[in-house]
């Protein structure tokens, strides 16, 4: 799975506590750790004794891991007597996946008798539960009784999947994707100054369809907009998308809209911009669409159709829908443009911060390395309605979003 819209190198220095049960899924715990180390995240972890069963506290070591913890009581000396506590006093979260029935039952009735039940008992920190048990195990009163009593006092719950189990039944209780629990992680590690916000993005490019199999588009991979997107919901925003054809997985909280073309997007836009306090517009919509051919757009337009000529292709031009947007907006909202450019980069993004009635804009240079279309990073300059102007050098996308949000506080 595609996850460089989940790649943020700003967690330096936190600390997240990973607890894994008995499930077959344990697995997956080794890339929730991969992921969350490559995030420069330190990590400490847990396995139960059935957790020992499906993987080796040693695999979590290999990868990073400092302090891996498996019983209350180890038949040599720790350096930690009071390991059942230090996840309290160090974690600034604390997850486990997989989670089993038996781990949220002890949760909610307070159950303490082995590690990681001592451990979850003590921390006040933000707790997530990603479960993975058989189907008729998650639906039992019992089970759902648990998990309703562990959200309710706080708890963050990623999932259960539904789909195929080990054991060939079917339906929820499968560990949701390894990316959802760790977009959840970071969710908890970060601030929450865009909390109460709805912010609406746009993403990813349009296509224009000429024939049935034909169109005209661009090399957007609508990263910068899902970098966007989920640092915004990570910061405590109410996100919705409205994403050209793109290939990204964005957290179940997060709400997506996807369109095709340049017309459609206006409309999933203008339907959820009166109510967005900010909208990010980063899509490289087309700004213009071929006419179909004679024969009808339904069809294929085959070669051997022509004879000797070559069609010509007249072109129409499709709505402007930052400047749409920016001729509605109200008092109060905030609309942020972004300005693909080849040449002139700061006059043209002057000319369409002051045309089209932006609050801030940002522009890169297409066509050049390490900035714009299918690049992880971005060399952006970023001006505002304040007079505001801001040269950034190339950095990740993921930071360009962070940095982005950041700027809000000077609007």
């Amino acid at each position: 799975m595609n996850t460089a819209h989940l790649r943020f190198p700003c967690f330096l220095g936190r600390r997240v506590h990973l607890g894994v049960t008995g499930s077959i899924s344990a697995y997956k715990s080794l890339e929730l750790l991969r992921l969350l180390v490559d995030s420069q995240i330190s990590v400490s972890a847990t396995l139960t004794s059935s957790g020992q069963r499906f993987i080796g506290a040693e695999s979590f070591q290999a990868l990073g891991a400092v302090a891996v913890h498996t019983t209350m009581f180890p038949d040599v000396p720790t350096d930690d007597p009071f390991a059942h506590l230090t996840p309290s006093r160090a974690a600034d979260a604390f997850v486990i996946a997989p989670a089993t029935a038996n781990i949220l039952a002890k949760i909610a009735h307070g159950i303490a008798d082995d590690m990681l039940s001592t451990q979850a008992l003590a921390f006040r920190g933000p707790l997530i539960l990603a479960p993975a048990m058989n189907p008729a195990m998650w639906a039992a009163p019992a089970t759902r009784e648990n998990w309703r009593t562990v959200l309710e006092r706080g708890g963050v719950g990623v999932g259960p999947a539904a789909g195929a189990v080990a054991c060939g039944d079917t339906g929820e209780g499968r560990l949701s994707p390894v990316e959802h629990i760790f977009a959840a992680v970071l969710r908890a590690l970060s601030p929450k100054d865009l909390l109460g916000r709805n912010i609406l993005v746009t993403l990813g490019p349009t296509r224009e369809p000429w024939d049935a199999v034909r169109f005209l588009s661009n090399p957007s991979s609508g990263l910068m907009g899902a970098c966007l997107a989920v640092s915004a919901w990570m910061r405590g925003a109410t996100v919705n998308v409205v994403a050209g054809p793109t290939s990204f997985d964005f957290p179940p909280g997060i709400t997506v809209t996807p369109v095709n073309t340049a017309q459609e997007m206006l409309t999933a836009a203008s339907e959820l911009f009166p109510a967005a306090d900010i909208a990010c517009c980063t899509a490289a919509v087309c700004d213009f669409r071929p006419v179909p051919p004679a024969s009808g757009a339904e069809r294929k337009l085959k070669k051997r159709d022509l004879g000797s000529c070559l069609p010509s292709i007249e072109l129409l031009a499709n709505p402007d829908i930052l400047r749409t947007l920016g001729a509605t907006k109200r008092h109060g909202q905030t609309l942020i443009g972004f300005a693909a450019e080849t040449d002139d980069l700061l006059a043209q993004a002057k000319l369409k911060l002051a045309e089209k009635h932006l609050d801030l804009i940002v522009a890169n240079r297409v066509g050049v390395p390490g900035s714009g279309f299918e690049s992880a990073t971005n060399a952006v300059t970023v001006l505002d309605r304040t007079g505001r102007v801001e040269q950034w050098p190339e950095l990740p996308k993921t930071e360009v979003a962070w940095r982005i949000w950041d700027l809000l506080q000077h609007l």
